[in-house]
């Protein structure tokens, strides 16, 4: 009776173990759109950047 007993709880707890797919989940791959329009925060930031620059330089002295 104890084997019975043995086998059933290891068949209960070997069918547990393969419940879900092994196969790893598949992500699809996330979507970056970059936007390619010109602007004028090229020439805008440097020049923004050197006046701070200037402006903490001035304030040293």
């Amino acid at each position: 009776m104890k084997r019975i007993a043995l086998a059933a709880a290891f068949s209960l707890a070997a069918t547990s173990a393969f419940a879900g797919n092994m196969a790893e989940p598949v992500m699809e791959p996330e979507v970056i759109v970059e936007d390619t329009a010109t602007s004028d925060g090229g020439i805008l930031v440097p020049l923004l950047a050197i006046i701070l620059i200037g402006a903490a330089i001035a304030g040293a002295d």
